[in-house]
């Protein structure tokens, strides 16, 4: 398998708008809850009020009785009820009347004065306040519950009112220009200079818009900033907003649609409403082609809420009322798909693109991620500039987080340059699988493999020079061959699209050469070789007998919203699958010849490889230098075709 970071062509996934699952869940559940409570409460009063002792209650005249032969010890009395106490320890109840003393109950029962005076006779008077609750506390308690059951779910009704009649209500985010913290300024974005030199403007006037309105001058409203994802748009946005230090308002683009139709609009009037209060202000939304797709696809017919959305958003954008002060940002990685009004001048005036960075902004980059860094003394960064071609900011970043890492996994204090070497592959292929291990067989066939794609690319003028051969797993490659061109290049030509076709097909001439059998090995190669060879067909006008016709339309939509990319007749189909298979041919040819001429080289690298599974580049030339295949210098310049 072979990665080259320059030649890839990497096609861009569509946007997916995130979904909200139902909140009526959270109610039921409540209901639910309240109701195991209100049981849990029943079912406790019920255990604590059926533990009392059930004490005996005797008559009163039994009590004079008692009293009489000596038998009590103790009488409480609390207003009616007396509470008797025995000398045996015994405890019983009794009632007397209402209107007499128990003094006067007993001695007319027959009890004597002097038998009356030696029993201890204790009276407890009950407040009005202990009285009342202790005889309300019974039937309070239960109402009092009532109440609260009922109290919880009029609340929990309520709040999802309220979410309802919030659901129009912009959910932007809000960077105060006063946070130091969360703030950006260009500073902190490295590369991009035309970028940032077309964004100066909106900055100079949020900072004073009188210079160009004196002069009749009128700023864009609308700023659209395209790139392949990692490029830094929403960076870049940020750092307007630092730069000028306004309020900056933020959130992506799905997130003004929801369930209820009409919901987008409400959002996009709601959020242009806070922005006019806060101007002078930046509005960005992020990943707009979620909701600024062309219109008319076929999807929900005049009714569809994203088109209601976008609708609003064009209206707001160039109505009747001015946005003075009010610039709108967006950013999307498929500005091919936008609806044509959002685009047009007196919407998104200005459309800045965001390339990927060459080897100075790479490097420029890579400064600004080490600055909070430790690095040792043989750090590079010039070199690890030159030898991650095709990436993108957020790769560079996550390189330099990688090397962190690693160096940090095996308990040093600082970064080496080793580190970032290995971080560059583990960014690109993924970690090493080292509890991966291959039979002596396969190893065998992956070493031929990754020696076929070496010496193709090597021997071939036109293909870039290996740098690393390996064939300890990463990712999902059984292994790898690490090719970087000589120069950054921004043109390819047709010669360097057939010699790296070529480069592709080694791994499979390799093994059907020694082996006589094919395994599944190359099967990411021949996809590769495949749509390469397409694209110079149907895309670069690269075939001499299709001619400089682009038959692949990226932007064809049907009726019914699927993209159609064959929009030719069934002849031009069977030419371009005929010329397409001849590529492939020639390319497996040309490796075939390579790999013939050049064996006792090949051999000796695959076994190279059996030996010590990494070859790195200065290893490798020795190899090639020893079998007299020369190296590529960086002063021979690839000739370039271009067709007129």
């Amino acid at each position: 398998m072979d990665f080259n970071l320059l030649n890839q062509n990497k096609e861009e996934g569509k946007g997916n708008q995130g979904k909200k699952g139902p909140k009526d869940t959270k109610f039921g559940s409540s209901i639910a809850s309240a109701v195991l409570i209100f049981m849990l409460i029943t079912a406790t009063y019920i255990v604590f009020s059926d533990t009392s002792k059930k004490v005996p209650e005797v008559p009163i005249s039994v009590l004079a009785k008692s009293v009489s032969l000596g038998e009590v010890k103790k009488i409480l009395v609390e207003g009616e009820k007396l509470t008797i106490t025995y000398k045996d320890d015994t405890i019983k109840k009794a009632q007397k009347e209402a209107s007499s003393s128990l003094s006067q109950t007993l001695t007319n029962y027959g009890v004597k004065a002097d038998v009356l005076a030696n029993t201890d006779i204790e009276v407890k008077n009950d407040t009005g306040f202990g009285f009342w609750l202790l005889n309300i506390l019974p039937i309070l308690i239960p109402i009092l519950f009532i109440v609260f059951f009922f109290w919880y779910l009029s609340r929990q009704v309520k709040g999802a009112g309220m979410q309802a009649f919030t659901f129009g209500q912009s959910k932007a985010r809000i960077t105060d220009p006063n946070d130091k913290n969360n703030r950006v300024t260009f500073k902190d974005v490295a590369g991009c200079k035309e970028a940032k030199e077309e964004l100066k403007e909106i900055v100079d006037f949020l900072k004073s818009p009188k210079k160009f309105l004196d002069i009749g001058a009128k700023i864009p409203k609308g700023v659209i900033l395209t790139g392949a994802p990692g490029t830094g748009k929403t960076l870049l946005a940020r750092a307007v907003a630092g730069e000028a230090s306004v309020p900056f308002f933020h959130l992506s683009g799905s997130e003004f649609v929801e369930m209820f139709v009409g919901v987008g609009a409400s959002r996009v009037r709601d959020l242009f409403k806070m922005a006019k209060k806060a101007a002078p202000a930046i509005i960005f939304v992020d990943e707009i082609d979620a909701i600024g797709r062309t219109r008319g696809g076929g999807f929900g017919g005049g009714n569809d809420e994203r088109e209601q959305t976008l609708n609003q958003i064009l209206v707001e954008m160039d109505g009747f009322e001015p946005n003075d002060k009010v610039i709108v940002m967006a950013a999307t990685n498929r500005p091919d798909v936008l609806d044509p009004a959002l685009i047009r001048p007196g919407r998104f005036d200005r459309k800045v693109i965001l390339d990927l960075p060459d080897r100075n902004d790479r490097e420029e980059i890579l400064k600004i991620h080490s600055l909070k860094k430790p690095f040792a003394e043989d750090i590079n960064l010039k070199l690890i500039a030159e030898r991650t071609p095709g990436f993108s900011g957020a790769d560079l970043y996550s390189l330099m987080n990688e090397g962190a890492i690693l160096a940090a996994r095996e308990n040093r204090k600082k970064i080496f340059q080793f580190d970032l070497i290995r971080a560059i592959e583990k960014v690109m292929l993924g970690p090493e699988r080292k509890s991966h291990l291959l039979s002596k067989k396969e190893k065998e066939i992956t070493a031929y493999h990754e020696a076929g794609h070496a010496i193709v690319a090597s021997v071939l003028p036109y293909a870039d020079p290996v740098h690393k051969v390996s064939i300890i797993a990463r990712g999902s490659a059984g292994g790898y061959t690490l090719k970087l061109p000589l120069e950054e290049r921004k043109l390819q030509s047709k010669k360097e699209f057939i010699d790296d076709i070529a480069m592709s097909l080694g791994g499979y001439v390799a093994e059907k050469m020694i082996f006589g059998d094919i395994t599944t090995g190359p099967s990411s190669d021949l996809q590769v070789a495949t749509n390469l060879a397409k694209a110079m067909v149907t895309r670069w006008g690269m075939s001499d007998v299709i001619g400089p016709v682009a038959l692949a339309d990226r932007g064809g939509v049907t009726q019914f919203g699927e993209m159609r990319e064959d929009q030719h007749s069934e002849d031009i189909a069977k030419k371009v699958d005929t010329e397409i298979h001849r590529i492939i041919n020639d390319g497996i040819k040309s490796a075939e010849k390579v790999l013939s001429e050049h064996k006792k080289a090949f051999t000796a690298i695959a076994k190279k490889l059996i030996e010590v599974e990494t070859l790195e580049q200065e290893e490798y030339e020795k190899i090639l230098t020893a079998h007299g295949i020369l190296l590529k210098k960086k002063e021979e310049p690839a000739t370039l075709e271009i067709a007129k």
